[in-house]
């Protein structure tokens, strides 16, 4: 969803991550993703979007906000895997990596040259000078299976990087005011607030997956649009990227030329939609019971295949849900849609903003605002049932 740079030089702590880089460059040669099924032209062009498409806005990180100078002078991998950035070992040369010394911004620069940092983009000078860094859609919502090393692996498009240090990462810009800061840092891992540029509050988001999102009529928590409503409007007021984004209900009328998103946006929607939700292992006896639970208590709301009465039109108020409302009443619906609840076992926190760090706090939460009568058993084995979807 949105920004990122690596960060300042860190302990000798955190350089044990990579002191057997050098011994494991055969190991990463050794390594392959699975191959991917046959995909369409249009679903081609939509992951290469979604990997490495910037939509014009290296102007603003690197003229703006100064990225390429804090990335030139200050950004080290260990520090970046800290902060939660991913690397992609199918994109790395171990051997140059090293080369370049692991440790040091010309460890980054390498990985940057070869398009191996997940969702940052550069671009270099003849002589190798770094000249302009830009974000793509893949840095929140993509991460790694940590194949190689914790933060280093094949790319997992569509799942949300619950790493990323989001609020951390934007604090060091010089582009942000003391008291900003102060808010930015206090974001737990994992979440952005998409609105704190528009109204300087705060109420950050759990960043959500970009898979399994085939069928849903609106794919964010609040339901203002579909998919490529919300990747326009991230990619045009959130990434800065170079494109138009109109919304008279939220007082918003960019206009830029040559429009750098719009054209865009159907392949990226291709792309995501093709994503299948992950599968995680459960116990099918106890899942099996657990749908006969979920059947007689959830599918008011969750309703047929896309498990969401959204898909119908219909919202929910915070206080039906006994979700909090602070994010809700700075949008435009002021209301909930219900989670279509798609590879649940693989994303936790749960809930808009976290507040559920399990499934079983989940269960609970709507045990007692839903006044549910179900037993412990019970209870079990609709977990179960969750980790099935």
């Amino acid at each position: 969803m949105l920004f990122s740079l690596f960060g300042a030089s860190g302990g000798t702590g955190r350089r044990s991550v990579f002191a057997g880089l050098a011994a494991l460059t055969v190991v990463a040669g050794c390594h392959r993703a699975p191959k991917s099924t046959a995909r369409t032209e249009l679903e081609v062009q939509g992951r290469e979007i979604f990997r490495y498409d910037t939509f014009g806005n290296e102007q603003f990180w690197t003229d703006s906000a100064g990225l390429v100078e804090l990335v030139d002078k200050r950004i080290e991998p260990p520090e970046a895997l800290r902060l939660g950035l991913k690397v992609d070992m199918e994109k790395l040369d171990l051997g140059k990596f090293v080369v370049n010394n692991p440790f040091s911004t010309g460890g980054t620069k390498e990985l940057l040259k070869r398009d191996a940092v997940v969702g940052l983009k550069a671009t270099f000078s003849k002589d190798g000078g770094l000249e302009k860094v830009g974000i793509t859609c893949a840095l929140c919502h993509s991460t790694v299976d940590d194949a190689l090393l914790p933060g280093i692996g094949h790319r997992l498009d569509g799942w949300p990087n619950r790493d990323l240090e989001v609020g951390k990462i934007l604090s060091m810009l010089p582009i942000f005011k003391p008291e900003q800061r102060k808010i930015l840092e206090s974001w737990p891992k994992g979440t952005y607030d998409p609105r704190f540029n528009f109204d300087g509050k705060s109420t950050p988001l759990v960043l959500p997956p970009a898979y399994g999102l085939a069928g849903v009529a609106n794919e964010t928590y609040t339901a203002e649009g579909p998919i490529s409503y919300w990747n326009n409007y991230v990619a045009v007021t959130q990434m800065h990227g170079r494109g138009t984004f109109k919304d008279p209900r939220l007082g918003v009328n960019i206009v830029q030329t040559p429009d750098m998103v719009g054209p865009k946006l159907p392949a990226l929607r291709a792309y995501q939609h093709s994503l299948p939700a992950p599968k995680s292992s459960y116990d099918n006896s106890e899942a099996e019971r657990g749908k006969v639970v979920f059947d007689a208590n959830c599918t008011r709301c969750h309703v047929g295949g896309n498990l969401t009465d959204n898909n119908n039109g219909v919202l929910h108020a915070p206080s039906e849900t006994g979700m909090d409302p602070a994010y809700a009443e700075r949008t435009t619906q002021k209301k909930y849609r219900t989670t279509p609840l798609r590879g649940l076992a693989k994303h936790p926190p749960y809930f808009h903003d976290g507040s559920a760090k399990t499934l079983e706090d989940v269960i609970n939460h709507y045990v007692k605002v839903l006044n549910l009568q179900l037993t412990e058993k019970q209870r079990k084995d609709l977990e179960e049932y969750l980790k099935s979807l």
